[in-house]
């Protein structure tokens, strides 16, 4: 494949690893600037658990109390499952667009492509989230950031269309940061990650300081009415734990990306496993009450119970920076998935999108991430149960991009995989990352853990889709919306078919297809 034009030429890879990413039938465009702790970064700013556990306390405790706690490590095992599957895949396919990737080399062409599209529509909407989650804490820090006046509830008029304000101002610096340089970045996610461990870290050393109840209280079963309730319960942990494999996404900048990609993709997730269920529980503990105050206020009513008014809001501005960061970190990996599925022509607009700038940007598709999830800001205007069942419908496919990936990865391993590439080292000189006999185990809990989680969060409950019981169409929303999806990318897909396989090499070029790993239905 030529290299589009307007793009850079192939630099900072170093001649190995250039030669290397050849093989896979692609040119070295992409800068190769990140390191390890970047890489870390990457993965951990999206799954961001200080912004997301912040967000989403409240939501939990709701519906199961004190017990919701057991949810997490639940959570948490199921998508180690799906981790150690992406760590195995990141030693031996190191490529942008990762989900998309590894999807087309395991399951085939059609399979890649809508793992790759259904990725972009979910990180779109969690880019807009994650955007709008400024609303939960900027007016709790000084009210002169709610420029609407009224209300701040997110459920509100007024504090919905604060909400789009304050968004739209976090999207504009994303995109321009996203549009500079891949090393801007990447400093700009290392700093923030740093931040917000430091905070995460404060935090649970403050709540458990202040505790005035014993660990015990996870023990607690009186808020669990049914199972139906610690299955919805166990959606807080299903939307935050996400998101780390985006250390995957910039696979093509790491340095030694076979190496330190797959360490990177599991440390995001222990880090945020670890540091979020010592939140969940430490929170528990030293929350004043386990009423309706701990339901509707979340984290921010411990942390400005216990912390006082000054230490509350110094906190709250490290959980602004955490969630810029975060839009940051979802932005990137969205603009890499764009890039990387252009680059095989499988998108619209496909030469526009797929142009890396002299200083390693991928500006056109950071522009587009950014529009669409302005655009998507503008459905709260008024309507702001239909954006929160918009998001909670995003981590929905999220999950079935995910199984886009394991269930290939399942069938391919009982047929021979990965023993039918050979030996592969990584750059070291080691052999790649392998679960060895432990694989089909692994790889099937995964498969078992994707499917059972994607009917849990699709499942049409009113108390999650339309718990203000507006709109019979939003408890549905879910269902909706997959459908859409899944026909808007027929459609797109259709659309770019025949170029798709060609840039591929489905049509005239079949040495390319075995070179790069390829399953022989691609």
């Amino acid at each position: 494949m030529a290299v589009a034009e307007g793009t850079a030429p192939p630099v900072d890879g170093g001649p190995s690893l250039a030669s290397e990413l050849s093989e896979f039938g692609y040119p070295q465009e992409l800068h190769r600037s990140i390191g390890s702790y970047a890489s870390f970064a990457a993965g951990f700013s999206f799954v961001s658990i200080l912004t997301t556990v912040f967000q989403l306390f409240g939501f939990g405790f709701s519906f199961a109390g004190p017990f919701m706690f057991w949810t997490w490590p639940a959570v948490f095992v199921g998508q180690l499952m799906v981790a150690l599957c992406f760590a195995e895949l990141a030693a031996r396919y190191p490529l942008s667009g990762a989900i998309y990737q590894w999807a087309r080399r395991l399951g085939g062409h059609i399979v890649g492509w809508f793992a790759g599209w259904t990725m972009i529509i979910a990180q779109i909407v969690t880019v807009a989230a994650a955007a709008i989650a400024m609303q939960a804490v900027l007016p709790a820090i000084w009210s002169g950031f709610q420029v609407v006046g009224g209300d701040p509830s997110i459920a509100t008029l007024t504090g919905a269309t604060n909400a789009i304000l304050l968004g739209l101002v976090v999207l504009i610096i994303t995109t321009l940061i996203n549009s500079v340089a891949v090393r801007v970045m990447a400093v700009v996610n290392a700093v923030g990650v740093t931040a917000e461990l430091i905070g995460v870290a404060l935090l649970i050393v403050a709540f458990f300081s202040t505790s005035v109840r014993g660990p015990g209280i996870v023990l607690d079963t009186s808020g669990v009415t049914s199972f139906g309730s610690l299955l919805a319960a166990g959606l807080m942990a299903g939307y935050v734990l996400v998101g780390f494999d985006s250390a995957g996404e910039l696979a093509e900048e790491t340095h030694n990306p076979r190496r330190t990609t797959r360490r990177t993709i599991l440390r995001a997730l222990v880090f945020s496993g670890i540091g979020g269920g010592l939140i969940l529980i430490s929170a528990l503990m030293a929350s004043p009450s386990l009423g309706d105050d701990l339901s509707s206020g979340g984290l921010a009513y411990v942390v400005t119970s216990r912390l006082g008014d000054v230490w509350g809001r110094v906190f709250l501005v490290d959980v602004v920076l955490a969630a810029s960061v975060c839009t940051l970190a979802i932005q990137t990996a969205t603009t890499r998935m764009i890039y990387s599925m252009s680059r095989d022509e499988v998108l619209p607009f496909s030469r526009h999108l797929r142009t890396v700038s002299r200083r390693g940007a991928t500006v056109n598709a950071a522009v587009l991430v950014g529009v669409g999830a302005a655009a998507l800001l503008l459905i709260n205007l008024g309507h702001a149960g239909v954006f929160t069942a918009l998001t909670s419908t995003c981590i929905v496919l999220l999950y079935l991009a995910y199984l886009c990936v394991t269930g290939p990865m399942l069938y391919r391993r009982i047929k021979g995989w990965p023993a039918e590439l050979g030996p592969q080292d990584d750059e070291t000189g080691r052999p790649v990352f392998s679960l060895g006999r432990w694989g089909l185990l692994v790889n099937g809990l995964a498969v078992v853990w994707g499917v059972a989680m994607a009917v849990n969060l699709a499942w049409p409950r009113q108390e999650v889709f339309d718990p203000e019981g507006t709109s019979p169409l939003l408890q549905y929303f879910a269902i909706i919306i997959l459908a859409l999806t899944v026909v808007g990318g027929i459609v797109a897909f259709t659309f770019k078919k025949r170029a798709y396989r060609a840039a591929i090499g489905y049509e005239g070029a079949p040495a390319r297809s075995a070179e790069a790993g390829l399953s022989p239905t691609a």
